[in-house]
């Protein structure tokens, strides 16, 4: 299994769009559809005959890059990293296809960065070299940026910078921590060194792991995001393209969950553990206030932005609890948000093209002459208030179950945010698909799903409908994983 092959023909693939562009723009979007696919069946094919166990960490590739500071291309992968990079090429393929009408200008340079940028995060979820995650946590993050600036919205430009200045001042704490430890390294070992499984080997002192930990935390939570350094998610969101929107809720902010994993809490365990009940606390008012702002929106992609807050404040206090179901239940929801919180984001796209607004009071009524996308929005909506049956209810009845061994009465307010999710995911199916139809203009009929369309959400709601009848599909990766982290972690705490 080559990760490297994949990444080279996501970025090739992306460079042959750009270059077709100026010979047949319309071209542009079946070569980045025919990569993405190619590239995700191969993976699976991959993976399937590798014969290898993903309990543990596999190295795939380790070779010099810069041999004068010890710096290696290493790239490795687990169970966690399989799961994640499928679910990046998965929702490739959808930001391909919700692009495919929305994108008229730039086609090919779009879909350069677009796949830039999935090149970028698979990197991102397979580099065991510090210095080369560092490397690929900045390669996705400027695709990215180019994606809201030049195909956003009208505040475009003030968004990308914003999320551009949050994400670069946090990286730049954590390269910052990843120098610091490639010091400690030379001083206990005699040589510098970048790669992770030779950083787990490291004894260091709590007072020393306490700030080198902050150092890491504070950008993935940068890039989860966690109250209070979230700001910059929901314009980021709003004036994003569609397809960058469902780039960054469905994966990019999973790099910070993946991140605290990694890194965090398996670098730092003793540090971790004393850090724990600000990081559940931090999570538990993401929680709530997510819940309260999204609810506090008439902006469709607002709402579902402040709705990822939430959401994603739910996998923070799993993590930090140290229990084995949350951490399962952590796991699961970053493949159940990925999902659902896309599938919102794909139908807020839809929405604006067919009404060129995102106002929640310019719509309604839309039930009328556009069923089956009225169906759909129900059944996402009941997605993100954990309806049973679907795969956010398992991810977030786990996450409470294990966080509630841990930290009670945090979870007791954590649960309310499960009440607020509902009442925001229903206020944006009332407001959008009955009640009493908002004048639009020349004509109040909005067209129903088209067959791109409906493939996009019938593939979406199908895995959301699997995950939540058959959760073991996800979580029988991660049962002896769960343990093991409880494990080392509650060692180190002692």
């Amino acid at each position: 299994m080559s990760i490297t092959l994949v990444m080279s023909s996501l970025f090739f693939g992306g460079a042959l769009a750009w270059y077709i562009e100026g010979v047949k723009a319309q071209s542009a979007r079946w070569i980045a559809l025919l990569t993405v696919i190619i590239v995700g069946f191969y993976f699976v094919i991959s993976i399937t005959t590798a014969g290898l166990d993903f309990s543990s960490l596999q190295t795939l590739v380790r070779l010099s890059w810069i041999s004068s500071f010890n710096i290696e291309y290493a790239l490795a992968v687990d169970y966690l990293s399989l799961v994640l990079v499928l679910l990046t090429l998965f929702l490739a393929v959808i930001c391909v296809l919700v692009s495919w009408q929305e994108i008229q200008t730039k086609t090919g340079f779009y879909y350069f960065n677009l796949l830039a940028a999935i090149a970028g995060i698979i990197g991102v979820f397979t580099a065991v070299d510090m210095f080369l995650f560092f490397f690929f946590w900045e390669v996705m993050l400027l695709p990215m940026t180019a994606l809201i600036a030049i195909w956003g919205h009208e505040n475009r430009h003030f968004a990308a910078i914003k999320f551009f200045i949050f994400t670069q001042v946090s990286s730049l704490l954590m390269l910052v921590a990843i120098i610091a430890m490639a010091t400690i390294h030379f001083q206990q070992r005699g040589q510098v060194s970048f790669f992770y499984q030779d950083w787990l080997t490291l004894n260091l002192p709590l007072s020393t792991s306490l700030y080198l930990m902050l150092g890491f935390f504070i950008a993935f939570a940068v890039k989860l995001p966690s109250v209070p350094v979230h700001s910059w998610l929901p314009d980021a969101h709003t004036q994003a393209p569609t397809a960058g929107s469902v780039l960054l809720a469905g994966v990019l902010l999973k790099t910070g969950a993946y991140g605290l994993i990694r890194f965090v809490l398996h670098l730092f365990p003793q540090a971790s553990m004393e850090f724990a009940p600000i990081a559940a606390t931090l999570g538990v008012v993401s929680i709530l206030y997510g819940a309260k702002m999204a609810f506090a929106q008439q902006d469709f992609k607002r709402l579902v932005a402040y709705s990822s807050i939430s959401h994603m404040g739910f996998v923070m206090l799993a993590l930090f609890s140290f229990n084995a179901i949350a951490y399962q239940g952590a796991v699961l929801t970053l493949v159940a948000h990925g999902l659902s919180s896309a599938a919102l984001f794909a139908l807020a796209g839809m929405v604006y093209s067919r009404i060129h607004s995102r106002d929640l009071g310019h719509m309604g009524g839309f039930w009328q002459t556009a069923p089956r996308m009225g169906g759909f929005a129900l059944a996402f909506a009941a997605a993100a208030f954990g309806l049973p049956g679907l795969a956010n209810f398992v991810a977030e009845f786990f996450s409470l179950v294990g966080a509630y061994q841990r930290f009670p009465l945090l979870t007791i307010l954590a649960a309310f945010g499960l009440v607020g999710s509902a009442i925001y995911g229903m206020v944006l199916f009332q407001s959008a698909f009955q009640g009493k139809e908002a004048n639009r203009g020349e004509s109040s009929k909005v067209d129903d799903l088209s067959k791109r369309e409906l493939l996009v959400f019938s593939s979406l709601l199908a895995l959301l409908i699997l995950i939540g009848f058959y959760p073991n599909i996800v979580l029988m990766f991660f049962q002896d994983t769960g343990q093991t982290l409880v494990l080392t972690n509650t060692a180190g705490g002692q």
